[in-house]
C-alpha cells in the first residue's frame, strides 16, 4: 500500500478570515515568512508523496503562481547576488509535481475530495486539509501512512478534544488495536456532546483508499446541506478497514484568528533568525503593558 499523491482541498472561501481573504487566498496568508499553504506542501512531501492536487477555485490563482517559476525576479535576484533569496524562491517549485483542479461548486469537503477522482485514479492516497497546520518531530500524515500501510486500511489523523469542543469535529466511535492506534467503527460529524461516539476527534489529516470515490459520488447532501466527507467515512469504514492513528504533534486551525495568531507566534519562535529576537520583545511589551495596567 504505496501512498504516492495527495490532495489539498483549498477551495474553501475563508469567511473566518475576513476582510483579508476577501482577495487574498487564507492559503497564503503567510506564517512567518511562507504561506500557510507551502507548510502542508512539505508536510505531504516529507511523507513521501511525489504528485499533490490542490483543489482550488476562482479567484485562488495566487496559488498557482506561487508553486511556479517567477523569470524576472529569479533574474533579477541571481544580478544582485542574493542566492539565499534565489534558492528560497525557486524551492516550493522544485519540491513535488503539482496539479491543481477547480471544484466548481462550493458543495462541502466530501464533493471537493471526489473532484481528486481522476488525478488519484485506483490508488490509496493521502488529505491534508489547508486550515490545519501540523508541528510535529514526525510529519503526521508519514504517522498515518504508516498506520494505514501496517494494516492495510485507511486512516485518519485524530486527538482528544474537549466534550465542548467536540461539536466542532467529527467524533469518532473506537476501539484500541494498540498504543495510539485505534479500529474505527462509526463517526458523527458535529454532534452535540450528548450524541458524540467519544472524544477523538478528526484533526485535518487522512489516508483513504479509492473506494471513497464510488462513496462520495452518491451520499446526500448533509450537515449545513453540504456533501459532507464524514458521511462518506462513515460508510466507507463500514466496508473496509479504518484506523484513527492519535498523532504526536500539535494542530493549529489556521482558518480562524486565535489559530492563526498561535501558529505564527509557535513558528516564530522556532525560528532561528527571528526567534530570540520575538521572545524578548514579548516578554518585555508583556511587562510594559502590565505596568500601564
Amino acid at each position: 500500500m504505496k501512498v504516492r499523491k495527495a490532495v489539498i482541498p483549498a477551495a474553501g472561501l475563508g469567511t473566518r478570515m475576513l476582510p483579508a481573504t476577501k482577495t487574498i487566498p487564507k492559503e497564503m496568508l503567510p506564517l512567518v515568512d511562507k504561506p500557510a499553504i507551502q507548510y502542508i506542501v512539505e508536510e505531504a512531501v516529507a511523507s513521501g508523496v511525489e504528485d499533490i492536487l490542490i483543489i482550488t477555485n476562482r479567484g485562488k490563482s495566487a496559488m498557482d503562481d506561487y508553486f511556479d517559476y517567477y523569470p524576472e525576479l529569479e533574474e533579477s535576484l541571481s544580478r544582485s547576488g542574493k542566492t539565499s533569496y534565489l534558492e528560497e524562491v525557486r524551492r516550493p517549485v522544485d519540491i513535488a509535481n503539482i496539479l491543481y483542479v477547480r471544484q466548481k461548486q462550493t458543495k462541502g469537503l466530501g464533493h471537493a475530495v471526489w473532484c481528486a477522482k481522476r488525478f488519484v485514479g485506483d490508488e490509496p492516497f493521502a488529505v491534508l486539509l489547508g486550515d490545519d497546520i501540523m508541528m510535529s518531530e514526525t510529519p503526521v500524515t508519514k504517522q498515518l501512512i504508516d498506520a494505514a500501510e501496517k494494516y492495510g486500511a485507511s486512516a485518519v489523523g485524530t486527538q482528544k478534544v474537549t466534550p465542548e469542543a467536540i461539536s466542532k469535529y467529527s467524533s469518532l466511535k473506537v476501539s484500541q488495536l494498540e498504543e495510539r492506534i485505534y479500529r474505527v467503527s462509526d463517526m458523527n460529524e458535529k454532534p452535540s456532546p450528548a450524541e458524540a461516539f467519544s472524544e477523538f476527534a478528526i484533526l485535518g489529516r487522512y489516508v483513504l483508499t479509492p473506494e471513497v470515490f464510488s462513496i462520495l459520488e452518491n451520499t446526500a447532501p448533509g450537515y449545513g446541506g453540504e456533501i459532507q466527507l464524514t458521511d462518506g467515512l462513515r460508510e466507507l469504514c463500514r466496508i473496509s478497514p479504518m484506523v484513527a492513528v492519535d498523532f504526536l504533534g500539535k494542530r493549529y486551525d489556521t482558518g480562524n484568528l486565535p489559530g492563526f495568531l498561535e501558529a505564527t507566534i509557535d513558528f516564530a519562535l522556532l525560528d532561528p533568525t527571528v526567534g530570540l529576537w520575538l521572545k524578548e520583545f514579548i516578554l518585555e511589551k508583556a511587562k510594559t503593558i502590565s505596568d500601564v495596567r
